[in-house]
């Protein structure tokens, strides 16, 4: 594990996946990060690279080859390299290995900084091409926060606040974890959404082209809460495992695939496409309060 810290927070971050494991708030004495029960859900901040949810089948094609890749991708279990650390920030890097070759056929440099600012952590997602024909990717972050975050509240006392006001149904996700073809009602005139354990009963909450390019978790009930910035990310997942005490606010650049895919990498919705020698970079950022 790794440690960076300011005045404001403690923040760890485990070498495996790159995976963020606590912020905890030191002038508040308070954790921010799910706990990772095993019973619920063992994870706490996946990295989702170089897909980001569910193949068809597991199954990409490219250059009329076929590829098996799990969901989410490779990068969450893989080990990272530190390649830069001081105080209050950290690099981890992950490069092309033959094993990634075999389930993703490009030459990359992947490059994670996670860095403090009074009591922000900034998230920056570095991604580097380097082969000599174009690279396809997502990418996104899929970091839960502890609900609630204060004991003897509730979770049902809890609301996500967009900070535009939205019209936007939620795509929903068929059994194989796919996105169906039309999204149904959610969103309607407001910035607004009440938090409930029943409202992940059917997967995640699945959003494209929000207007909003923030959300904050909050509670009337008490001060304690945190506002994640996504801009620059086109879609955007909320989900938590049945009954756990967690939401997942995942800023996401890809998608699953859609149920009518054809499970060409080069046409699949979301994905980025990163020319030889070039780069692409996405920061996002949580702030406590």
């Amino acid at each position: 594990m790794f440690t960076i810290e300011n005045t404001n927070l403690t923040v760890v971050i485990s070498a495996k996946g790159a995976e963020l494991q606590s912020i905890f708030n030191k002038q508040e004495q308070l954790e921010y990060m799910w706990s990772g029960e095993a019973a619920f859900w063992a994870k706490k901040s996946p990295v989702l690279f170089p897909i980001v949810g569910t193949l068809k089948e597991d199954t990409f094609y490219y250059s009329n080859d076929a590829y098996e890749l799990t969901r989410h991708g490779f990068a969450r279990e893989m080990e990272f390299k530190v390649t830069g650390q001081t105080g209050d920030s950290i690099v981890f890097t992950l490069e092309n290995t033959e094993e990634t070759q075999i389930k993703y056929p490009f030459d990359f440099k992947f490059d994670i900084k996670y860095a403090l600012a009074e009591n922000r952590v900034v998230v920056t997602y570095h991604i580097s091409n380097k082969g000599i024909g174009p690279m396809y990717f997502s990418v996104g972050g899929h970091p839960a926060f502890k609900v609630p975050l204060v004991a003897g509240n509730s979770y049902n006392n809890y609301y996500l606040e967009f900070n535009k006001l939205e019209n936007a149904g939620r795509w929903p996700i068929s059994p194989d974890g796919l996105i169906e073809a039309k999204p149904t009602e959610l969103l309607k005139a407001t910035n607004v959404l009440p938090l409930t354990k029943e409202l992940f009963a059917k997967d995640a909450l699945v959003f494209k082209g929000l207007s909003s390019n923030g959300v904050t978790l909050k509670t009337d009930k008490d001060k304690h809460g945190l506002s994640l910035d996504f801009t620059g990310f086109p879609y955007l997942g909320i989900w938590a495992a049945k009954n756990a005490d967690f939401v997942c606010i995942e800023p996401w650049c890809g998608i699953a695939d859609s149920v009518n895919t054809d499970q060409q990498l080069v046409n699949k919705e979301g994905i980025q496409s990163l020319q030889p020698g070039k780069s692409f970079e996405r920061s996002w950022s949580v702030t406590m309060f």
